[in-house]
């Protein structure tokens, strides 16, 4: 099923999806982004699968089917999904200090800061980073990550991490399975799934002609590649909390695993039990200092929560929505409420305020259309 003939059958209204349908391919048509892929699933099932525009510019290349959207933080929650798998394996526990599994992560303040910590930018440590230079090398990855400062007392304040907190979580992946931790998300996360063709962290050389160009607009009309984000090298790195790929049935999929309980068709990946304690929110109403509002951060994921306003989730949607978004271009939810699941991808960096508020207006869609 990949469009809206059978929506009526999963208990979806088909009118504001096709308004869904109607209000991207107008974002197209006004140039505001180059090409987009949209999906809804509910129940397992697909109730809408479409794509528009173009993948690429120059040259042309339209959007297919199979085309793979750069992420960008959308990849934290797959990256988180692999620390779930560690825990549902009994071998770390989220109340565990990172250092206890990753020696040497105590230092520079870092001791006491848990795993729990570490995935609801709660870190103390926004600022670090990992040099480009690293991205390959697992070693100096480790060392990066031993490097990093906190800023202050992890656990005292709210402050959302573009790439540090993942780079731990991705030294923690490796620390604990022995495993470098883009072949532990293909083999352990995706791939149960029968997701390996769909979603990626750390795309492979042959897939990359499936991967889209990124954009940003140009002052006057127009787009302008952004170079630096259309290269082998960061297609190849799989940088954990920024550089996934994948396409918009294969994230819809995914968060259909989440609001099903941990369960996809005939796999279960977790008990229902750890997706919800990862999916409920750990920071109530306290203000992520990066985007001065509550996010209310789950362990991966954030949750609707029942704040006026939040980002990306739709401000109709039910409080235990949950989903993240990637930055100026997408975002992916799921609504435990209903069993529905939206993945949203572009492939242009879209400034505020209007990349937020289409964000509302598109998500806004989908939740009006769960009529039962």
């Amino acid at each position: 099923m990949t469009d809206m003939e059978d929506a009526g059958a999963l208990g979806l209204d088909p009118r504001p999806l096709r308004r869904l349908v109607e209000t991207v391919e107008a974002h197209i048509a006004e140039g505001r982004y180059p090409g987009a892929e949209i999906a809804v699933a509910r129940h397992g099932r697909l109730a809408l699968n479409r794509r528009f525009g173009r993948a690429r510019l120059d040259p042309p290349q339209d959007a297919e089917e199979g085309a793979l959207w750069l992420l960008f933080s959308n990849t934290k929650v797959i990256t988180a999904a692999a620390v779930w798998k560690l825990v549902a394996e009994g071998r770390i526990r989220f109340t565990d200090p990172v250092a206890m599994h990753l020696p040497g992560f105590e230092a520079h303040g870092k001791g006491q800061q848990s795993v729990l910590e570490l995935l609801t930018h709660q870190g103390g440590f926004p600022n670090s980073d990992m040099p480009p230079e690293a991205w390959e090398d697992r070693e100096a990855r480790r060392r990066a990550v031993i490097g990093f400062e906190a800023e202050w007392t992890p656990g005292s304040r709210v402050h959302y991490h573009a790439g540090a907190a993942h780079w731990a979580a991705a030294a923690l992946i490796e620390a604990v399975s022995g495993r470098d931790f883009r072949a532990f998300i293909r083999d352990e996360i995706a791939a149960p799934l029968g997701l390996e063709n769909e979603v990626f962290v750390g795309l492979p050389d042959s897939e990359h002609g499936r991967a889209v160009d990124m954009h940003a607009p140009v002052e006057g009309g127009g787009f302008e590649p952004l170079a630096e984000r259309n290269t082998p090298e960061i297609r190849r790195a799989g940088i954990p909390g920024g550089g996934g790929y994948a396409t918009a049935k294969g994230m819809a999929a995914f968060y259909q695993m989440l609001v099903q309980g941990g369960r996809l068709e005939d796999v279960r990946l977790f008990p229902p039990r750890l997706v919800a304690y990862c999916t409920r929110n750990w920071t109530g109403d306290r203000v992520d200092e990066r985007f001065e509002m509550p996010m209310h951060r789950g362990i991966g994921p954030h949750v609707r929560g029942r704040t006026q306003t939040i980002r990306g989730l739709g401000s109709l949607g039910h409080e235990s929505v949950f989903g993240h978004g990637g930055v100026g271009s997408s975002y992916c939810w799921a609504d435990p409420a209903s069993g529905v699941s939206f993945a949203y991808l572009t492939n242009c960096l879209y400034p505020e305020p209007w990349h937020s508020e289409r964000l509302d207006v598109v998500s806004n869609f989908v939740h009006m259309a769960i009529v039962d």
